[in-house]
């Protein structure tokens, strides 16, 4: 297999994939959107809501607001040694929002969110939240955790992810892929391959057990 890149930068990326069969390569495209995970928002604790805005309905915004991870420093709750429903610094991180309003009408941000690591926070400070009128205020405890997109689309690492043929023979395919800016785009192409590759192992090993 060759790979060639033909763009890249922090957010996308476009390669020419030569020397697989375009199932293997449209494999690696599902896996980018499904497989890899990233940090997002999963529990949000509400201890004051004077806002217009539901409980329900900010829980659900703020899940939705992309997080930088960092998959070197954590690790899935499911593979975490800590086995605690409440989670432990490996695999969760709190964020707290406090945002009043108080003679004025005050549009709360995602930049308003304060992580407890610096490492892990809103990929922009200027994703409007909910808007507060004079008197309301929010303050939650919000805790996110690494998560994939096939169980939620809030684990999405990418926005694009398209595979195109550029000959008629199958082996010859362009992979584009655009990140969400939880990752930078080339990482998730790495640990989707390293991702795929690692359950064809798992899977080839569980084979020989067939009879």
């Amino acid at each position: 297999m060759k790979i060639q890149v033909l763009e890249q930068d922090e957010t996308k990326i476009k390669v020419v994939i030569k020397g697989i069969h375009r199932s293997y390569a449209n494999a690696i495209r599902r896996f980018a959107i499904s497989e890899v995970p990233t940090m997002a928002i999963d529990e949000v604790v509400i201890i004051e809501n004077s806002s217009i805005m539901y409980d329900e309905l900010l829980a659900h915004r703020l899940g939705l607001i992309p997080l930088k991870t960092d998959l070197e420093r954590y690790v899935l709750p499911e593979e975490c040694d800590c086995k605690s429903p409440l989670g432990c610094p490996r695999c969760r991180v709190l964020l707290v929002l406090n945002a009043e309003a108080v003679d004025k009408t005050k549009v709360v941000y995602s930049g308003d969110l304060k992580s407890e690591d610096k490492f892990v926070k809103p990929i922009s400070n200027s994703i409007p939240i909910v808007k507060l009128a004079p008197r309301q205020a929010i303050k939650l405890e919000a805790y996110a955790r690494l998560g994939k997109g096939k169980e939620h689309a809030k684990w999405q690492p990418t926005t694009v992810s398209v595979l195109k043929p550029i000959s008629e023979e199958e082996d010859t395919h362009m992979l584009y892929i655009e990140s969400s800016g939880s990752l930078p785009a080339s990482e998730i192409l790495t640990k989707a391959v390293e991702i795929l590759h690692k359950k064809l192992l798992d899977f080839s090993e569980k084979s020989k057990s067939v009879r």
